[in-house]
């Protein structure tokens, strides 16, 4: 049974913060979200973060996209990250992460995108693979970024 991809509700965010808590683990990462938080970044009046997620029936949410807005002021482009993509072990390698992926591109193009970015660990072969035969190309970094903690004053 193919799952049923939509956008995240209200009742899904417990599920939703077990995924993102599994991404978390997978990646060697300590969470420090909490439902509060999930349900302001993903549904409040104005969520930082669009959240598709695939449901199968009786098992419930089995994988997540979590997409971030990009942007080129110059040239006027819009685009989006896919800033995670997670499907349950379990349910790897039937489908859900092309369905999700696939979701997510036709949601940046109603959103008027041009672009959908994603990016993976260097050492991610299969990642890489898996989004270079969807379509996905190779990015060449842009060049040094830089960050600043906001709890740390200018200097």
């Amino acid at each position: 049974m193919a799952p049923t991809i939509r956008p995240v509700t209200e009742t899904d965010l417990p599920q939703l913060h077990q995924l993102i808590c599994a991404l978390a683990a997978h990646h060697g990462d300590t969470p420090n979200v909490n439902p509060n938080q999930l349900r302001k970044d993903v549904i409040g009046p104005s969520p930082w973060y669009r959240v598709l997620v695939a449901e199968a029936g009786s098992k419930g949410l089995i994988g997540y996209a979590a997409l971030l807005p990009l942007g080129q002021l110059q040239s006027s482009a819009k685009g989006m990250d896919m800033h995670h993509l997670f499907v349950r072990p379990s349910a790897r390698g039937t489908g859900v992460g092309r369905a999700l992926v696939a979701a997510c591109h036709d949601l940046c193009r109603t959103l008027g995108c041009s672009l959908m970015t994603v990016g993976t660990h260097p050492d991610n072969h299969a990642a890489a693979q898996f989004y270079e035969t969807r379509g996905f190309v190779p990015r060449l970094p842009s060049g040094p970024r830089f960050a600043i903690s906001l709890d740390q004053p200018l200097t």
